[in-house]
């Protein structure tokens, strides 16, 4: 009974609003936006009840958390209270009506966009802002939020929310902060060389000897963070397998089932291990309810999931300082620490939350907010998006995408390429891009002086006998002269040495000489072997009569049909000389537009015609060269010349990164059936891990993509011509799971856990739902893909949402986490 009045008391505490939350509603319901910047387990949630009237309608509110795992978390929260709930998170859609939204943000952008936004936006750990994958969508939702949806932004891991305060203001909106810097809970660090407590020897080990040493000195339950998955399951088997478990936990046949043999073991001694690789029942059904009823004495969470977890516990310990992401070894962030830090202390159970410094030295110290910025990345499928709405009204599209580009969180807006260019649309040339327009005046135009003093373009070479190809002495009196006359152009010409076949009142004219024989002793003729080969002559000496007789003629007739006609032939002391005409050889050379061919004609550089007279070459000229986002969409063909979306770049602003490029590639290629396509799409978000032995560049999908849009990568969207998160694989395990969902089981392995499994399910059927609400398009094979999802949708729901079991009375009781060691 004493507990039971504890705890209500407890829960009385935490619902009795302080100072800074009663400022943050005062300013709501005058219309402000509000950043609220407050330390983990401070109430920020609070704010958005008190708002709300504990769910009284005041106007639609959707309340954004990071990851599906939260918004079934708060679902369950506010239904338990008796709220009126929806929830929007790409994979389940329901009770959208609803005065309540609980949402993961992506699902809202496009709503956003449009100006469709609810009363209020609760965007919960706003820092997403500068998430690498998803801080695109978080900013793009926020800059076009329309001016009848207030903002509330909650956070405690920035370190300049003024300047979120600062960009709302510019955005034209009202905003205010509201900043409380004290813990509910205040952390203390514990030295683990400061853990004194004696523990039996049988306990070996770093990790097992902490934790006893810990749980003893009454710090438990502890969480903590290892660096990746089989780190986080070794470290929780060993200590279940090293401590005592004098009171060990009875779990039912149903959660049993759920979690399985190995975890099962590990749960009897109140410890356990969360990661994405246990299946959503085991984690929310199973773990962290236990969790959070105080009935597990260790969690050994993985360090990439910290920002998903939605218990606390009494302390934290962090097992490594960096942990793996997109097969990177990642330092952890300040802010991160923080995170994981924050998750100590349990707000009406605890008065302190602790620190266990361990090995690697991390402490408060370490913990710090951090400094919310933004790369130069552009939200490609936002502003397709909107460039085609405003092409569909009659604008500008890069006129419109410019202006969204200067809303975004930047003091400096990320450039598309085509600023100046909209800034000065009647350009001669007509390029709508920076970088076609900088590339185009610094390419010269080369021209030559034509037979009748004119400059005129360059033309490609052509073929002309040399007999007709003139050499410009003088611009000035346009004097030309046969090439002919000019050594040097004959040398290539032709075999054999230039020389001067004669000279008179004309000028010279030069040919080339070559030796045909060489004269023997004994009046014979050594024939040279080109002579020989080309007579096609047998015998390398013939008689002198036969050379003079024979030979020669058919040598001059040979010749004559090469071009080169013999003029005369010299004797010399010890060989026979051929002198050979070049007039009629081809050369290849410009002839201008009078047809008068020119030799090395007179040139010059000069600017691109429809420049010349343009005001505009100052500024074409300071241009950057180099390849802006809007041409290459022009290149990738997502945009026409004047930037409206091709069907290929609508296709690709219904959904996320480089995803509706693939979708728009396989839809391309007709011979790619929708019924193979339909389950390839799975593959999209699959990462590594279903690849098993094969690359996870393979399959019909990727080869599409790559014939498609070839080698490049661009970060965020192609990576080797493929979407930078695609992986090989999964399709089978869908299409397997989706036929027998018993089946799902057996595609576990070592690498490929159940809750993997779960995860690209979800995404699967959250891309389906983007394809079947996605505007339909006046193609045959876009309706048929939009029938497909929309049918395996309307089956069932995910295979992967389970009903829960609810917790007994007896598993919810607090328990003494002190370990009962016997002292040696």
């Amino acid at each position: 009974m004493a507990e039971q009045l504890e705890n209500a008391l407890s829960l009385q505490r935490v619902t009795i609003p302080d100072i800074w939350q009663q400022q943050a509603v005062q300013a709501l319901r005058e219309g402000s936006d509000v950043v609220v910047q407050a330390p983990t387990g401070a109430g920020k949630t609070l704010i958005f009840e008190l708002w709300s009237n504990q769910g009284r309608n005041r106007g639609q509110a959707i309340y954004t958390v990071p990851t599906r795992a939260l918004a079934n978390d708060k679902l369950a929260e506010w239904r338990a209270r008796g709220w009126d709930v929806g929830i929007a998170t790409g994979d389940l859609s329901e009770n959208l009506s609803a005065p309540v939204i609980v949402a993961t943000l992506e699902t809202q952008k496009n709503r956003l966009i449009q100006g469709e936004g609810p009363t209020l936006l609760i965007v919960d750990e706003y820092q997403m802002l500068g998430d690498q994958d998803r801080g695109l969508n978080y900013e793009l939702a926020l800059a076009l939020a329309p001016a009848k949806t207030q903002l509330l932004l909650l956070s405690g891991s920035v370190a300049n929310p003024q300047s979120v305060v600062q960009w709302l203001q510019r955005l034209g909106r009202e905003a205010v902060l509201v900043r409380h810097e004290v813990r509910p809970v205040p952390l203390e660090e514990v030295h683990a060389n400061n853990l004194n407590y004696h523990v039996p020897s049988e306990i070996r080990g770093y990790w097992p000897r902490l934790v006893a040493k810990a749980l003893a000195e009454d710090l438990g339950p502890i969480l903590i963070f290892a660096p990746r998955r089989q780190a986080a399951e070794s470290m929780a088997s060993e200590l279940a397998r090293t401590l005592p478990t004098p009171n060990p936990l009875a779990l039912s046949a149903e959660q049993k089932a759920l979690v399985g043999e190995n975890l099962a073991r590990m749960l009897k001694s109140r410890i356990a291990f969360h990661h994405s690789g246990l299946s959503y029942a085991a984690r929310a059904g199973v773990v962290e309810p236990l969790a959070k009823a105080g009935q597990l004495r260790v969690v050994v969470a993985t360090m990439g999931l910290a920002a998903g977890i939605n218990f606390s516990l009494r302390s934290v310990a962090l097992a490594a300082d960096s942990y793996r992401r997109d097969n990177q070894e990642q330092l952890l962030r300040s802010d991160e620490i923080l995170q994981m830090f924050g998750r100590a202390g349990r707000r009406g159970l605890d008065e302190t939350g602790f620190i266990l410094i361990s090995a690697n030295e991390l402490r408060l110290l370490d913990a710090r907010p951090g400094h919310l910025s933004r790369g130069g990345s552009v939200d490609w499928n936002a502003l397709l998006g909107v460039m085609d709405a405003a092409a569909a009204q009659g604008l500008d599209p890069f006129r419109q995408a410019v202006r969204v580009q200067e809303r975004l969180f930047t003091t400096k807006p990320i450039a598309l390429g085509i600023e100046e260019s909209i800034q000065h649309p009647d350009a001669p040339c007509g390029l709508k891009t920076d970088a076609e327009r900088a590339r185009h005046i610094h390419r010269r135009v080369r021209q030559m002086l034509n037979s009748r003093g004119q400059w005129e373009n360059l033309p490609a070479a052509s073929e002309r006998p040399a007999c007709e190809v003139q050499v410009m002495e003088n611009a000035e009196t346009l004097r030309c002269h046969s090439v002919l006359a000019e050594p040097t152009a004959l040398e290539k010409p032709g075999a054999g040495q230039v020389c001067l076949l004669q000279e008179d009142e004309r000028g010279k004219v030069y040919g080339r000489a070559t030796t045909i024989a060489d004269f023997l002793n004994d009046d014979r003729v050594l024939l040279n072997k080109w002579v020989r080969r080309l007579t096609n002559w047998n015998g390398r000496q013939v008689p002198r009569e036969v050379w003079e007789q024979k030979i020669v003629p058919l040598l001059e007739r040979k010749l004559a049909e090469h071009k080169t006609p013999v003029v005369r032939i010299v004797q010399e002391e010890q060989r026979i000389v051929a002198l050979l005409s070049l007039a009629d050889v081809p050369m290849r050379v410009p002839v201008d537009s009078y047809g008068v061919a020119f030799w090395k004609p007179i040139e010059r550089e000069v600017m691109p015609p429809d420049c010349v007279n343009c005001s505009l070459v100052p500024i074409c000229q300071n241009l950057p060269t180099t390849t802006g986002v809007a041409l290459l969409w022009r290149r990738l063909g997502l945009i026409d010349t004047a930037g409206v979306p091709t069907r290929r770049g609508k296709i690709a602003s219904y959904f996320s990164q480089g995803d509706g490029l693939a979708v728009a590639a396989a839809l391309e290629k007709e011979s790619y059936a929708i019924s193979e396509l339909i389950y390839d799409l799975a593959n999209l978000d699959a990462s590594f891990r279903f690849a098993a032995e094969e690359s996870r560049w393979s399959g019909r999908l990727a080869i599409v993509c790559q014939t498609t849009y070839g080698p490049q990568s661009i970060p965020g969207y192609l990576e080797s011509g493929i979407p930078p998160k695609y992986g090989a694989g999964a399709e089978q395990v869908v299409a397997g799971v989706h036929k027998d969902p018993a089946s799902k089981h057996g595609w576990v392995t070592e690498i490929l856990g159940a809750g993997d499994i779960d995860r690209v399910i979800i995404e699967w059927r959250s891309t389906l739902r983007q394809i079947a609400h996605a505007p339909e398009l006046d193609w045959p094979r876009w309706g048929q893909l939009q029938e497909a999802a929309r049918g395996i949708l309307n089956e069932t729901a995910s295979p992967t949402v389970t009903e829960l079991p609810p917790l007994e009375y007896n598993q919810t009781r607090r328990v003494d986490h002190r370990l009962i060691l016997r002292r040696h």
